[in-house]
């Protein structure tokens, strides 16, 4: 990212606060900045342009972002959105599910189809550990079984990897630098193999994972010793663990239709200790690397919702009237308001709130009927700033039907956690007898609500 984009990160919340104008931005920063500050805040709008987050109303959203707005107002919002997800602990627990369930739907896919994939990662961790509690707890206590004896095993293969590569005379001559970096499976994409994908747990073999990067030399055919170099590391790689043959997949001598480029492998590091989780090992150029990282071959452009990297291409040059489509279609979304049979019953909820019967519930009624509950007379406070959207100090009938509604969302979202608590009890039982559970829960107690 460039200075325009970092000083927008920093005068964001002290623009929105008012301390300063977007004018004074300008004159004392520049335009550009100035720019990015009032595109970050239009994309960051977007959402409530809708009143249900389904996935059609989600797939428009992320659309409409990529289309409509300068990209780096784009990543600027991820990247406050991701800041905003590292400090939800101290909400209360719906607007913790609201903001999560945002999260999961539009910016963890936006940040793919914009190749900031440690950003998405964490976006998506941080989501499925708020919205879906319980089900995380045993996919993390699981994971946390094996990395608790695989975190030091995958330094140790780290260094004897890059030991072996930086000591091979024929991988010398062809490279200047050489890198190893280690990674961890996710808890989301761990929950999605697990239950989306029906794998056995036997069968999550990518619970660890390696990366080689090669910085070839200057003088030299980047393609042909570049890919000389990467199966010669493939060799080496072969020469120090037992290879995995059916995981084996050959991205150079056939790329993807996209232009992706590496060599993909799988190796048992067990040696003759305890069986341990495969290892799973990429291994390509830094040419490779920069393409599959952000370029034409970049495979975030199908997790963010976009099959054909062309069209991405051509995003920009129909902004016009892809915008006028993406806002006619989130201008005229159906509503389920009104044609949901539950409607009536809604209405009878917000009829017995609204007792003097002018068509919104005041602060008054809402700390009666709340004293009647038994509930603290802040509690009605809390509850009108929360449902308030538009700040008038009062409720109408159509921000207590949206509470409502987003009410019932979060109960099916609890009902299905705890699914999936189940199914994963079935799939996961070591999760439970190896006596972390209670261990891990206290640790997210704090957080979130385990049920």
């Amino acid at each position: 990212m460039d200075a325009e984009v970092i000083s927008a990160a920093i005068l964001r919340e002290v623009w929105e606060a008012g301390a300063i104008s977007i004018h004074q931005v300008r004159d004392r920063i520049g335009s550009g900045t100035a720019h990015l500050l009032h595109e970050s805040l239009r994309v960051k709008k977007i959402p409530s342009r809708v009143d249900l987050l389904d996935d059609d109303n989600a797939a428009a959203i992320r659309k409409f972002c990529l289309t409509y707005y300068d990209i780096r107002a784009v990543v600027l919002d991820l990247v406050l959105k991701l800041d905003v997800m590292r400090h939800l602990d101290c909400l209360p627990r719906h607007q913790q599910q609201m903001i999560s369930l945002q999260i999961m739907k539009i910016h963890a896919p936006l940040a793919h189809a914009v190749g900031t994939y440690l950003i998405c990662l964490e976006l998506e961790d941080l989501s499925f550990r708020y919205l879906f509690p319980s089900s995380y707890l045993y996919v993390d206590t699981w994971l946390k079984g094996h990395e608790a004896g695989s975190k030091a095993l995958i330094e140790i293969c780290k260094e004897k990897l890059l030991e072996s590569l930086r000591t091979d005379p024929l991988l010398v001559n062809m490279a200047d630098d050489i890198s190893v970096k280690g990674r961890y499976k996710s808890r989301y994409s761990t929950m999605k193999k697990l239950l989306r994908d029906g794998c056995k747990p036997e069968e999550v073999n990518d619970i660890m994972g390696l990366r080689v990067v090669l910085k070839l030399k200057s003088d030299v055919d980047l393609i042909d010793i570049g890919e000389k170099a990467c199966y010669r590391v493939r060799e080496i790689i072969q020469t120090l663990w037992k290879e995995i043959p059916h995981r084996r997949k050959d991205y150079i001598a056939k790329p993807k239709a996209n232009g992706y480029k590496s060599l993909h492998m799988a190796v048992d590091v067990s040696d003759d200790g305890p069986k341990r989780p495969l290892m799973e090992i990429q291994i390509r150029t830094m040419e490779m690397d920069t393409s599959a990282a952000g370029g034409t071959a970049s495979h975030a452009l199908y997790k963010g919702g976009l099959t054909d990297p062309e069209e991405a291409k051509r995003l920009k040059a129909i902004m016009v009237a892809a915008a006028e489509l993406a806002a006619l279609r989130l201008n005229d979304l159906p509503s389920a308001y009104h044609n949901s049979t539950g409607i009536d019953r809604r209405d009878r909820v917000f009829f017995l709130l609204d007792k003097n019967g002018d068509g919104r519930i005041s602060i008054e009624e809402l700390m009666e009927v709340m004293e009647e509950l038994g509930a603290q007379p802040g509690d009605a406070q809390e509850m009108m700033q929360l449902l308030d959207a538009n700040s008038d100090g009062s409720l109408s009938s159509d921000e207590f039907g949206l509470f409502q509604r987003q009410v019932e969302l979060m109960r099916n979202i609890e009902d299905r956690d705890e699914q999936y608590k189940i199914l994963l009890e079935e799939k996961l039982p070591m999760a439970d007898e190896s006596g972390l559970i209670q261990l891990y829960q206290n640790e997210l107690g704090n957080a979130v609500t385990i049920s």
